[in-house]
């Protein structure tokens, strides 16, 4: 038997990464609720006591951003000057500027919005086809979020970040191997009940009981103290947080970020197309994990290439595959943003916890608002596509 360890991290939505990008993305929302045909590239900054907010946007909307940054502020937790930045009484600046017509000019046509390459992965080693690490990392972070909102631990400051290191045995997961948890918290709480606090109320609750057992290492607030966080201790950056954002470091990463951008950018919808699509083979049972690379070139519609690379225990080759997915999924940036819906306000809840591995329930929320939970490239809609496709 083989036996291999790989870790992956989450980090909560008061992370300062987390921050700009919900910022971006809500201010993306708040621009397509009336105008879906804007072209957001939008990008934060946030550091003790202010944000910055530049990009080139085009749009017949208006929104006020003050009042977004903050209000995004607000909802993630930030509402105490003690915390480094309070959403009443921060600084907001912007420097915004319309998008380049020479990008425009391919856009227009219906092609991409730039050059690159794009991955998406799945795995059947979750219910959610993602990669184990990842998806406990989340979880834990989601559950961190929770008890602090609820007023259940109430010394929780936004702030933290999970790591999650699983064992597996011959490529599947055997067991979680460590667990690591950094919470930011009031000055006045002790350690030792920080340990016993987000063993019992945030690790326990969402990690699956088989895979922990008695020989789990746990580090817990591993410094001993965690006062001081967010953007008072760490400027964030739009982008910053890529890994995070799809599949915890399994599989490859084309480098394009996706929040602030519309989906006129392929660094975006492609790499959710490139999801979907893997999902899909996995969902089919043509793979027990899959990765799709996708690459595009500015202003030219179809891709200048697509391949599916079977990564274990495959019923058809890559070449088959490809084949396939190619005549099953529309993967121009039109075909992308129409069969995903891409134009609708839904981005600000993928701005935190991850961009995949989320339920696909369809429900329109308001822009920013908690309820977004529309996630379209999480549809295993294309199984019977594919298997006809192949010859049933």
């Amino acid at each position: 038997m083989s036996r291999t360890l790989f870790t992956s991290e989450s980090v909560t939505e008061g992370h300062p990464d987390k921050i700009a990008d919900q910022i971006s993305d809500s201010i993306l929302d708040h621009l397509f609720v009336s105008d879906p045909q804007s072209r957001v590239a939008c990008e934060t900054l946030v550091t003790t006591g202010l944000a910055f907010v530049a990009g080139e946007v085009s749009t017949e909307a208006y929104v006020h951003i003050p009042d977004i940054v903050r209000g995004t502020l607000s909802r993630i937790g930030y509402t105490n000057a003690v915390y480094g930045i309070d959403a009443l009484t921060c600084a907001v600046l912007t420097s915004i500027d319309q998008q380049s017509s020479d990008i425009a000019m391919g856009v227009d046509t219906g092609g991409a919005g730039d050059q690159g390459m794009m991955f998406g992965y799945a795995t059947n080693e979750t219910p959610e086809l993602m990669p184990a690490p990842i998806q406990y990392a989340h979880a834990i972070t989601r559950q961190l979020a929770h008890v602090r909102k609820t007023g259940e631990v109430p010394w929780l400051r936004p702030d933290g970040k999970s790591q999650i290191t699983v064992e597996y045995e011959d490529g599947r997961p055997r067991r979680i191997h460590t667990v690591v948890v950094s919470a930011q918290h009031n000055e006045d709480v002790r350690h030792s009940e920080i340990v016993e606090t987000l063993t019992r109320k945030v690790i326990e609750p969402v990690l699956p009981e088989e895979l922990v057992d008695d020989h789990c290492i746990f580090h817990i607030n591993p410094t001993g103290r965690f006062v001081t966080g967010g953007p008072h201790g760490d400027a964030g950056l739009t982008g910053r947080k890529i890994i995070v954002d799809t599949y915890g470091g399994v599989g490859r990463h084309g480098g394009g970020a996706f929040s602030g951008k519309d989906p006129t950018k392929v660094d975006r919808s492609a790499a959710y197309a490139a999801r979907w699509a893997a999902k899909n083979v996995v969902a089919a049972g043509l793979a027990t994990r899959c990765e799709i690379q996708l690459a595009y070139a500015i202003g030219v519609a179809e891709p200048v290439s697509i391949l599916v690379t079977n990564l274990r225990d495959a019923e058809v080759s890559n070449h088959e595959l490809a084949r396939a997915v190619s005549e099953v999924f529309d993967l121009t940036p039109a075909g992308i943003i129409d069969r995903l819906r891409l134009r609708a306000p839904i981005y600000t809840a993928t701005a935190a916890y991850g961009h995949f591995g989320r339920a696909p329930e369809i429900k329109f929320p308001d822009a920013g608002g908690d309820e977004a939970q529309f996630f379209p490239w999480e549809l295993t809609d294309r199984v019977d596509d594919l298997r006809n496709a192949l010859g049933g």
